[in-house]
């Protein structure tokens, strides 16, 4: 069935007094302190003041002390097949060798969904794909079944083994459409560089649309250090050259405004 529910993303954990950690750690690079000195004078103000330094600077190494966890759900293969290729950062994505889908949740893309000859086609494609993996999982599932029991295992291990070998082969068939669920934690500065590569105009829509709700989560707890996050355009020219979309000022008037 069509997942009728938005992405959803949540922040399920974050470092606790995270500025205040960036700021320690840049003050042991900048000051002729040692340990037992990094956490004096620091309030809020300094703090604040110390993180929007380093950032001037491009001294990102110690915001990369602090990470943050969220889970998302109500996303395609399509997105996480993106999302994993940020390979510093750590993944746990709902199994489809392990979890059998007896009716699988799917992703319509918004311009498939707004073309009516499109979307039946899709929703077709969909159903045959559940049905094909229905039949599969059944046809698996017997020829495994009789063989275990054949070779003397347990009514109940044997059910249980053979449904686990039937899906493992079967969801060959599902379609990067297929929705998914997935936590994952990065440090803050490849938090940074997620945002300028995902919520940049020319970045695939549904990533896109993750990354700006990411952003919008984390501005939201820790303003200083996230003052510039967004596309790349935030605190620069745009990179992309001739491919830029021409919208800057309303790309930075919009994340600013976060």
């Amino acid at each position: 069935m069509t997942n009728q529910s938005k992405l959803k993303v949540k922040l399920l954990n974050y470092t606790a007094d995270a500025e205040l950690t960036i700021a320690q750690a840049g003050k042991l690079c900048y000051s002729p302190v040692g340990v037992d000195e990094i956490s004096e004078k620091q309030d809020q103000v300094s703090i604040a003041k110390y993180v929007k330094m380093l950032s001037d600077l491009g001294h990102l190494s110690p915001i990369e002390h602090v990470s943050f966890t969220f889970a998302a759900e109500g996303v395609s293969r399509v997105l996480t097949h993106q999302l994993v290729r940020h390979r510093l950062a750590s993944y746990s994505q709902q199994s489809q060798r392990y979890v059998k889908l007896d009716q699988f949740e799917y992703i319509i893309p918004p311009e498939i969904d707004k073309n009516e000859k499109a979307r039946d086609i899709f929703i077709k494609q969909m159903e045959d794909s559940q049905k094909a993996y229905d039949t599969l999982t059944d046809i698996l599932f017997e020829k495994s079944y009789k063989e275990l029991i054949k070779e003397g295992m347990d009514e109940k291990k044997a059910k249980r083994t053979a449904e686990k070998k039937a899906i493992e082969d079967a969801r060959y068939v599902f379609p990067n459409a297929c929705e998914t669920k997935i936590v994952f934690t990065m440090n803050a500065r490849n938090l940074l560089h997620f945002f300028n590569m995902r919520s940049c105009l020319r970045a695939q829509w549904e990533i896109r649309e993750l990354s700006d709700q990411m952003v919008k989560l984390v501005k939201q707890i820790y303003p200083n250090l996230f003052l510039k996050a967004g596309p790349s355009c935030i605190g620069a020219a745009c990179p992309e050259g001739k491919m830029t979309c021409g919208k800057i000022k309303e790309v930075r008037d919009r994340f600013y405004n976060l």
